[in-house]
């Protein structure tokens, strides 16, 4: 009987509707929220546009369907969740477009971290192009792109019009990202960077483990990097335990490396339904954080969000 936790993968897809215990975040006492949420980490798309979309994959039942404004404000309605930070996932370079057409008419939408490629002949260009959108406030690569990158001048270069423009840097991948982040902060020391889906999962070998902490440990002592907690749960043994206590111990890890000032709340939605409901997801979190009191609390759940996206009032 395997103990080690699943990502949201496919092999989530089949025990996502038997998801048990869910806690309706809604339900609490007004003591028990936050004045407001800033939902850092969705996701918004339409298969059914003529052109379809590159993600999510036709294979993914659960997440191929129409995934517009409207829905998230159905599901957070009630959660005081008063804006989002849309990411955008689609490497189509209209997609950014899409997405800023999208934000016009929908103000739950405060900000958006695009998809170009740094390094690239068209990226000058692309970036001043979006970036004429006040909505537009990073973009986002994965751990490959920054690997390779890294020895590229020109993806340097590109690195720098971010900071130039005031915009910051999502990065995602899995922990072996964390040393190239470290190398990259230095190239590009006053970058802002949110490394997305923390916590990742611990490497069995004890080594990996503590260069996995240690590295962590160096991006959490410098005043540009932040954490995006939108990773936590998992499932084990086809059951998704929805106890703030039964992640406390990877929570607490993240707490002690980037404090209070530098971690902020992402919900992964609706990817994340293929754990949970996106109000017992919320219930983890908050949980956690209101032990901690009400200035981390709000830290975690906007404030820091904005220091780090510089996200705008969309009304």
């Amino acid at each position: 009987m395997s103990t080690r936790p699943e990502h949201i993968t496919r092999r989530g897809l089949l025990g996502a509707a038997a998801v048990e215990g869910a806690l309706i975040f809604a339900q609490a006492s007004e003591a028990s929220h936050p004045s407001r949420i800033i939902d850092t980490h969705t996701h918004f798309y339409d298969p059914t546009r003529p052109q379809g979309v590159p993600w999510p994959a036709r294979s993914e039942p659960l997440l191929y369907r129409r995934t517009l404004p409207e829905d998230l404000r159905k599901v957070v309605q009630r959660l005081r969740v008063t804006g989002t930070v849309v990411v955008e996932a689609s490497p189509w370079t209209e997609d950014n477009q899409w997405l800023l057409d999208l934000a016009k008419e929908n103000p739950i939408v405060v900000g958006i971290v695009g998809h170009l490629e740094p390094g690239g002949p068209m990226f000058k260009s692309h970036l001043q192009r979006f970036t004429q959108h006040r909505l537009f406030r990073g973009i986002r690569i994965d751990g490959k792109s920054i690997a390779t990158g890294l020895a590229q001048p020109a993806f340097i270069a590109d690195l720098h019009r971010l900071v130039d423009a005031d915009l910051e840097l999502d990065a995602i991948g899995e922990d072996s990202l964390l040393t190239d982040l470290v190398t990259l902060s230095d190239r590009v020391p006053h970058l802002r960077i949110v490394i997305n889906h923390l916590p990742f999962d611990p490497p069995e070998d004890e080594n990996a483990r503590s260069k996995v902490r240690n590295t962590l440990r160096e991006l959490g002592r410098r005043p540009q990097v932040y954490a995006k907690v939108s990773g936590v749960l998992r499932r084990i043994d086809g059951r998704v335990p929805l106890e703030s206590t039964f992640y406390r111990q990877s929570l607490d890890q993240l707490w002690d490396t980037f404090g209070v000032d530098h971690l902020v709340y992402g919900s992964n939605w609706p990817v994340s339904n293929l754990l949970a409901p996106y109000d017992a997801v919320l219930h983890v979190v908050c949980e956690y954080f209101l032990a901690k009191g009400v200035e981390p609390t709000e830290k975690y759940f906007w404030k820091n969000s904005l220091a780090a996206y510089k996200w705008l009032d969309n009304s």
